[in-house]
């Protein structure tokens, strides 16, 4: 049997945010524990012209609701106001409440359908197999990475199991 869009995008999404949010509780209980401002983790980045871990989790969620438009949806908009760990949770479990609401029958058949979004300040149309695979898939795997990185460079004791989550 194929692989649906739905199959390809929703549940694997939702997967990545779910074990993203566990490292965030993870990152909380350190910072408490170390006695660190959870400020210190919010604002750290991998290198000065990067952006830090809260706009990477901010951008993840956002490439996940993302999904909605292989549904012909827009997805919500969040505002980009989370100023602690707990807030940064609230938003990725948001957005997995979201995507619990796209149905594999919103989904599935959208490979050829159109999408266009604006990059850089450009138009681009992509097919919905595209979109998906050559942009939103991509920019996800980016971002969760990123602040995996971020968040294990600056001491948090996680690993690839934690990255990856419960296998099965």
């Amino acid at each position: 049997m194929p692989i649906s869009m739905y199959q390809a995008s929703v549940p694997v999404f939702t997967k990545m945010l779910t074990n993203l949010s566990v490292i965030l509780e993870k990152t909380a209980a350190y910072a408490q524990d170390k006695k660190i401002d959870e400020a210190v983790f919010l604002e750290a980045r991998l290198f000065p012209d990067m952006l830090p871990l809260r706009r990477q989790v901010q951008i993840a969620s956002d490439q996940a609701k993302g999904a909605a438009r292989l549904a012909g949806l827009e997805p919500p908009a969040f505002e980009d106001k989370e100023q602690t760990i707990a807030e940064l949770i609230t938003r990725i479990n948001r957005t997995i409440e979201f995507l619990a609401t796209l149905k594999p029958a919103q989904v599935d058949g959208s490979e050829g359908r159109e999408i266009t979004r604006i990059i850089r300040g450009q138009s681009k149309t992509f097919t919905g197999i595209n979109f998906l695979l050559q942009f939103a898939m991509p920019n996800f795997y980016f971002h969760v990475t990123t602040a995996f990185a971020i968040l294990r460079h600056n001491g948090l004791d996680i690993g690839k199991t934690d990255f990856l989550g419960p296998l099965g």
